[in-house]
């Protein structure tokens, strides 16, 4: 009768540990996905936060190089006018020069 009564005892014991055991294990698994969630929302805003700071350098240096193309361009028509200057006085003066004689 008393070895019955440790045995139901012992299995009584058993199951509580079962049920803490799968306890632990659904807390331990909950966790670990809430870790993997928030680590996976931390990573997609700092891959946010990298595109943001990639496509802004881009921009930046996109503009900086639109104001260098342009400056090089104004340079490029100023002395496109000075040569052409030149030859328009040369032309011009051989048309007078051919109209007075």
């Amino acid at each position: 009768m008393e070895l019955i009564k440790k045995i139901k005892q012992a299995e009584a014991q058993a199951q509580q540990i079962i049920e803490q055991a799968k306890t632990e294990a659904a807390k331990l698994a909950e966790e670990a996905r809430t870790n993997r969630l928030k680590a996976k929302l931390e990573a997609e805003q700092e891959r946010k936060k990298a595109i943001e700071a990639s496509v802004e350098k881009v921009q930046s240096e996109g503009l900086a190089e639109v104001e260098k193309l342009k400056a090089q361009a104004e340079k490029d028509l100023q002395v496109l006018h000075e040569k052409v200057a030149d030859k328009i006085a040369g032309a011009a003066a051989k048309v007078t020069d051919y109209l007075k004689g």
